[in-house]
Parts: C-alpha cells; sequence; structure tokens
C-alpha cells in the first residue's frame, strides 16, 4: 500500500513538472516569436548606413539581437559569428555596441531537460500501467484465496471473565481451549479432539462474543471468517477458499477456525429449484471433506454460529463433524444480572441503583439487548449532565429498548388524550383484577415509537411454561382497552389493533398448536411447510377437512369472545376505578404499579396453587420464586396502533 502511494505521488509530481517546463517554453517561445526577423544583409546594410545601435548575440549562437537608434528590435540569423561578418564587410564598429555573450549552462540544460523530462515521463506512464496490470491480475489469482483474519494474541481480546449468562456454554468451550492446551492430558485417556463446536442461539446471545473469548483463552492461532465469505460470483471459489484455509490453519496447526453465520454456505443440499448442484454445494462439500475427510490427524478445531440450525445440513451436523451443539438461549434473571454487573463494569453507577431489579425488569432481553440498555442509560445521563447514571436513566432506557424513543412534542387533541388514557387504565384495571396475569409495572400515555401509550406488566418469575389459564387472562388483559374504550365513549377506535392481532395469534396458537381447545382435542393443526431457499414459513399445509377448518375458526372465536365477556365484566364491576385510574393518568401521563394500588383497598388477587401429591400421600404446595431459572414470554403492552 506504501509502495503504490509513492509511485503515485512521484507521478504526480513528473506530470506537474513536465507540465510547467511546457507551459514555460512556450511562453519563452511565443515572446521570442513576436520579434521581428531580418536577413543579416540587411543588417549589414543597416550597420554601414549607421542606424544599428547595438548587436546581442552568443558564442557558438547563429542568432542574434538588433537594436536600431530608434528603438526597434529585430533578431537575425549568421552562418558564421558576428563579430567576423562584421570585419568581413568593412563595417565601422566605432559607433555600434558589440554585446557577444559566452554559451549559457542554461540554455544547454534547457535543451537537454527538454528531451529528458518527456521521456521519463512517457517511462513514468509505462512502469505505472504495468503496475496496475499486475496488480490486476494478481487480484484475479487471489479469488481462491482465503479472506479469514488470523488473530495471534497480540491485540487485546476478549475472556471468559468479560462473558456472563452462558455458564454451560462457556464450561464446554472452556474444555476445548483446555484440550488445545494440554492436549497429553486427554491423549493419555484415549480421548479423541472435537472435529468442530456448532454455537446455536437466537440473535444477541453472545455467540461471536463467546467466540472472540475463546480466542483470547486459548493462547494458539484463531482464523476468523463469515460464511458469507466463501461465496463469489466465480464457480469453484468458495471451494479454493476452504481449501486454503484449511491449509493455512494445518499449518498453523494447533489452532481454531471461527465461521460466523455458517448457514450462508451450510444449507441442506438439494433443496433448490430443480435440485440444481450450484457454488453453494460445492463450498459445503469441501468443508465437509476438509472436516472429516482422510486426513483426520489434524488439530485444527472449527467452531461455527448461527441461528438457524434447522436449515443446515444433516452430513454437517454429525459426529466427526460438530460433536457438540452448544444452544445460546435468552439469559435468565441471574444470566441477565451477571450481564448487566459486566457492561455496567467502569462506569459510574448510582448507588441506587439494583441491578437485580433490572434484571427483573428484563425478562426476555438478550444479552445484546441489555448492553444496549446500558449504553442508552449511559447516554441519556449524559444528555442529562449527570454525574452518574441514574435508576431512572435504567427505566427510561429499558422503555426506550422495548417500545422506542418518546414523542412528546407529538400534538393530540384534547379527546384523543382521555381516549388514549381510558384505552390504557381498560388494560391495566383487567391486568390488576386477574389473578394469572402478571402485576402491572408501569401505564403511559406518553408516545413512544409507533405506540400512542402503552400498558407493561412485569413478570414476578421467568417461565418455560403457559398455562390455559395464564392464556386465557392474557387475551382478556389484551381485550380491555377496547372495551374501556366502548363503555366509556360508546365508541370504538384504531388503538386496539395490535391488541387484537396478538391476541388472535394467540388464540390460534392454542387451538391449533397447543392443543387447549376442549372441542378439537390435542390435535396439531396445520403444517407449516419452509422451503430453505425462499424463505421461511412460506405456505402452510393444510392437513385437515373445511369442516375442521369452520371448526378452528368458531373455537379462536369462542376464546375471543370470552375474553371480551370477562374484561367487559370486570371493567363494569369496578368502573369507579376505571374513571379514576383514567383521571390520574391523564393528570401524571406516566404511572407505577404504586400509584395505582393507592386507588385500590383489597390486595390483588392471587393465582390458584394446587397442591402437587406426593408418595405416601402427601401433598406440597410449589408457589412461584422470582429467582427461578426459567424463561418469559415478552408481555402484551396494550400500546395505541397508528390508524
Amino acid at each position: 500500500m506504501n509502495d503504490r502511494k509513492l509511485w503515485r505521488n512521484s507521478l504526480v509530481w513528473l506530470v506537474a513538472a513536465v507540465v510547467l517546463l511546457t507551459v514555460w517554453m512556450t511562453l519563452f517561445s511565443n515572446r521570442q516569436s513576436r520579434i521581428p526577423e531580418v536577413p543579416i544583409t540587411e543588417v549589414i546594410q543597416d550597420a554601414k548606413a549607421g542606424k544599428i545601435e547595438s548587436i546581442q548575440g552568443q558564442v557558438d549562437s547563429s542568432d542574434i539581437v538588433v537594436r536600431y537608434n530608434d528603438g526597434e528590435i529585430k533578431r537575425s540569423r549568421t552562418q558564421i559569428p558576428i563579430q567576423e561578418a562584421l570585419d568581413r564587410s568593412g563595417v565601422d564598429e566605432s559607433n555600434i555596441k558589440i554585446d557577444i555573450k559566452p554559451a549559457s549552462s542554461w540554455s544547454n540544460w534547457l535543451g537537454v531537460l527538454s528531451f529528458i523530462l518527456p521521456t521519463l515521463f512517457l517511462i513514468g506512464v509505462f512502469l505505472f500501467f504495468m503496475r496496475q496490470a499486475q496488480g490486476t491480475n494478481n487480484q484475479a489469482l487471489s479469488f481462491g484465496k482465503s479472506r479469514a483474519r488470523l488473530f495471534n494474541g497480540n491485540k487485546p481480546t476478549v475472556k471468559f471473565d468479560d462473558v456472563a449468562g452462558v455458564q454451560e456454554a462457556k464450561e464446554e468451550l472452556a474444555e476445548i481451549v483446555e484440550f488445545l492446551k494440554y492436549p497429553e492430558k486427554f491423549a493419555a485417556l484415549g480421548a479423541r479432539i472435537p472435529r468442530g463446536v456448532l454455537l446455536v442461539g437466537p440473535p444477541g446471545t453472545g455467540k461471536t462474543l463467546l467466540s472472540r473469548a475463546v480466542a483470547g483463552e486459548a493462547g494458539v492461532p484463531f482464523f476468523s471468517i463469515s460464511g458469507s465469505e466463501f461465496v463469489e460470483m466465480f464457480v469453484g471459489v468458495g471451494a479454493s477458499r476452504v481449501r486454503d484455509l484449511f491449509d493455512q490453519a494445518k499449518r498453523n496447526a494447533p489452532c481454531i477456525v471461527f465461521i460466523d453465520e455458517i448457514d450462508a454456505v451450510g444449507r441442506q443440499r438439494g433443496a433448490g429449484l430443480g435440485g440444481s448442484h450450484d457454488e453453494r454445494e460445492q463450498t459445503l462439500n469441501q468443508i465437509l471433506v476438509e472436516m472429516d475427510g482422510f486426513d483426520t490427524n489434524t488439530n485444527v478445531i472449527v467452531i461455527a454460529a448461527t441461528n438457524r440450525p434447522d436449515v443446515l445440513d444433516p452430513a454437517l451436523l454429525r459426529p466427526g463433524r460438530f460433536d457438540r451443539q452448544v444452544v445460546l438461549d435468552r439469559p435468565d434473571i441471574r444470566g441477565r444480572e451477571a450481564i448487566l454487573r459486566v457492561h455496567t463494569r467502569g462506569k459510574p453507577i448510582d448507588k441506587d441503583v439494583s441491578l437485580h431489579a433490572l434484571a427483573k425488569q428484563t425478562t426476555g432481553f438478550s444479552g445484546a439487548d441489555l448492553e444496549n440498555t446500558v449504553n442508552e442509560a449511559a447516554i441519556l445521563a449524559a444528555r442529562r449532565n449527570h454525574k452518574v447514571i441514574t435508576r431512572q436513566d435504567f427505566e427510561d432506557a429499558i422503555d426506550r429498548v422495548v417500545a422506542g424513543p418518546e414523542r412528546k412534542s407529538r400534538i393530540i387533541t384534547e379527546r384523543e388524550k382521555w381516549v388514549t388514557a381510558y384505552h390504557e387504565a381498560g388494560h391495566a384495571l383487567v391486568a390488576r383484577m386477574l389473578p394469572n396475569m402478571d402485576p402491572v409495572h408501569k401505564i403511559t400515555i406518553v408516545a413512544r415509537g409507533m405506540a400512542g401509550g402503552y400498558t407493561r406488566v412485569l413478570p414476578t418469575e421467568d417461565r418455560h411454561l403457559m398455562t390455559k389459564s395464564q392464556f386465557e387472562d392474557t387475551l382478556a388483559f389484551a381485550m380491555g382497552g377496547r372495551v374501556a374504550e366502548e363503555l366509556i365513549f360508546h365508541e370504538i377506535s384504531t388503538g386496539a389493533e395490535n391488541d387484537i392481532q396478538q391476541a388472535t395469534n394467540i388464540a390460534r396458537k392454542m387451538v391449533t398448536e397447543y392443543g387447549m381447545s376442549e372441542k378439537l382435542g390435542p390435535v396439531a393443526l396445520g403444517h407449516k411447510e419452509e422451503l430453505i431457499f425462499l424463505g421461511r414459513e412460506i405456505s402452510e399445509q393444510r392437513n385437515y377437512s373445511d369442516e375442521i377448518a369452520l371448526q378452528i375458526d368458531q373455537e379462536i372465536r369462542k376464546l375471543i369472545d370470552n375474553a371480551y365477556q370477562r374484561a367487559k365484566q370486570i371493567l363494569t364491576e369496578n368502573m369507579d376505578k376505571l374513571i379514576a385510574l383514567a383521571s390520574l393518568l391523564v393528570e401524571k401521563e406516566t404511572l407505577d404499579n404504586e400509584d395505582m394500588e393507592s386507588l385500590f383497598d383489597t390486595p390483588r388477587p392471587q393465582p390458584k396453587v394446587v397442591p402437587i401429591p406426593q408418595l405416601g400421600g402427601k401433598t406440597k404446595e410449589v408457589k412461584p420464586q422470582e429467582d427461578d431459572k426459567l424463561k418469559g414470554l415478552p408481555d402484551l403492552s396494550g400500546g395505541l396502533a397508528p390508524a
């Protein structure tokens, strides 16, 4: 790169010099050409007549400049030196000033340069284009070279201490690192080195970060490349790059090869239209051979990451290639707290901030979401000129990540403000009176993102499972906003668009996927057919009759109608609380759980706890625990969708 820059600079200066010299010589020649030229015989005659004041010239030069008494200047040429020519003609030199100067070295050099510089310019242009052509040829020949980046540990790297919330995955990969550091420990017991590790998980769960931590811990060469970097427009380039990558890895063994987004080249073979053997399949075939072919004595471990393991070729997932699949799921409450502790390290945090409380508020967040939340909180603190990041900054950052930035400047009419307030109050009140709903955390009518307002419920525990009663309460919660508008204004608006859509999706899954319909029973209805190269869920295979389709629609309508009636009954019986909550919401714009509970004299209904039978005729009551290692579902926010 430096050589190329030097060549370009030298060529620029050479061109500039030639241009300036050409311009100067052109101006000089133009100035000389403006002086009239006369024959030497006329000059001699004028000299004899006494009309000439002076004659100027140079030794060994045939050009002379003649100045007349009247101030006129002319030039002429002589075949012999001017002094000798005057002597032969018998001119009286007493009245003529003859100035014959020695030859100028500058003139000689000027003549030489006028020849050399254009020659150098042409040579420079020739060499430049030759170098460009050589670079083009090298680039053309380098298509088959691997573009993997090699890390040797000489730069600041990520360590396992910088990765939190994925303890099991860290333990799996720490074993790989130990195998690379102390291979004799495993070889003594006859253990075989794992050929590949596949990191599987949703986006943002730390797959790439964990691979960087492996590179930092291993202390061996680490090759990193993306799956999309193998395939080019030229046939055979992908397979050639795979061969070159593994050749480099074998020369640096023991080492680690990391392929990010391997689904770009590892999709199932024969799934294209027409079953064609395309470039991607050639690349995949070469990866399969390199990972487990005839040459099996290489200490090269392949780590790959993907969030689409369902589309990978089965030959890629068999033992001997990717021996292990490490699942990185969204973190539980302990994992979220540990991730927040990592990302807040080194940041000025107010002493009132509880990372445990923040972890409870961020159910369903991935590691990337939590990192973004901490960063948004720091940005908000800086914008507000805070010296430390406060609890309110974190609260606003969570709302910003969930629903988008505030739009306080949005101008709405007074009636729309009241409609929004009653809509959100309806959601909150229904959620408060249903035993299987999570407690209300925040109610606001301040517009965020595309929503005119929203009600956010906060789970008291992370959940893996959802029961039918919880789904039914969730449907009633979704209908609360629409019911409140109908009871108060005797009119409905477009604000319930998102609520209706989410409620319908939940009801359809209850009937067709979860087997929660008493009429249809535990039957999976409808098989989603996914064509790997055409996108996900492009069509649904209908494995039921028209009669069953009618019953599905009836069951969905039944669930929605029951939820609507439950919400209507709750709001009708607590109309005074609905009016008070909406009025308080219009006054303060944003309410928390304490503000809403101040309107009630009775405690919140609790879910029914069914005793679990034990051996010996005994029973055991298991109550929800806050810190259970469970996974929460996304909460339904009663946001006003745009009309």
